[in-house]
């Protein structure tokens, strides 16, 4: 099963709220690259961002299911 990006974040939270929404409904994301975060001064930031990804047959609804208001 090959994981594709479909949301980067540059803070850790941003990226686990978007993975929690998307586990209530019913996908199957992973969060890549949430340990090259790093703090200081009171802000985290990543370098590349840090990668929400789910598996390829799931990526249209995903993204459809994310730009949903």
């Amino acid at each position: 099963m090959e994981l594709v990006t479909i949301f980067k974040a540059f803070s850790p939270a941003e990226a686990q709220l978007v993975r929690s929404r998307l586990e209530v409904a019913d996908f199957h994301p992973f969060v890549a690259d949430e340990l090259s975060a790093f703090t200081t001064e009171g802000y985290t930031a990543a370098i590349g961002g840090i990668r929400v990804q789910v598996p390829e047959n799931e990526v249209a609804d995903a993204r459809e299911f994310l730009n949903a208001k």
